[in-house]
């Protein structure tokens, strides 16, 4: 079995940024594949190049870590076009304190963001539902949450929540610019 084929997470990513001499956040261009998947189809050529330059580097160090970068682009993409609508952004998880999961989602959503301000203008946007528009209004202020926060259970509701509204976000903008993917149940139909 192919890297590729592995479910990677947030600590997969970061060591591969570590041994390519990087201390950043996957979370950061996380969020920028999932608005390039969404908005740009970007291929895995393209994707490699964004990560590469990101990294300070010209091409991955080796086979190993070309394999899990393109893994994390095709999970990343079977995710958002999966019947299930269960696209995680790739954060930091529960082996993180708070803080560090705020600052990821704070990170996710600054390169989430920063995608859709160089890719979306005025006709695109007329074409979006006000549910969409609603949700993508929201981002900007996520991007600005106090990631100084404590480990507690107001705390963790709050960051859960504010994760929630992130990932819906983006399922929302894929499945508007890729209407009929992922096949959702209409559930308004008369059940005979």
């Amino acid at each position: 079995m192919s890297l590729i084929d592995e479910r990677q997470d947030f600590s997969d990513i970061a060591d591969v940024f570590l041994l390519h001499g990087s201390m950043q956040s996957p979370a950061f261009l996380d969020g920028r594949l999932c608005a390039l998947l969404a908005l740009k189809n970007v291929t895995a050529e393209a994707w490699l190049d964004e990560v590469c330059l990101s990294l300070g580097v010209d091409q991955p160090k080796d086979q190993a870590s070309a394999e899990r970068l393109l893994g994390w682009r095709k999970q990343t993409l079977d995710a958002l076009s999966a019947s299930e609508m269960n696209y995680t952004p790739l954060l930091p998880d529960e082996l993180f304190s708070l803080a560090e999961q705020a600052q990821g989602l704070k990170e996710w959503t600054q390169g989430f963001v920063e995608v859709l301000d160089e890719a979306v203008d005025d006709a695109l946007r007329q074409r979006w539902s006000q549910t969409l528009l609603e949700a993508l209004d929201d981002l900007p202020a996520l991007s600005q949450i106090e990631t100084d926060i404590d480990d507690s259970p107001e705390n963790e509701n709050d960051l859960f929540a504010l994760t929630e509204h992130a990932r819906m976000a983006a399922m929302m903008l894929y499945t508007e610019q890729h209407p009929g993917q992922p096949q959702v149940e209409q559930t308004d139909t008369p059940v005979h």
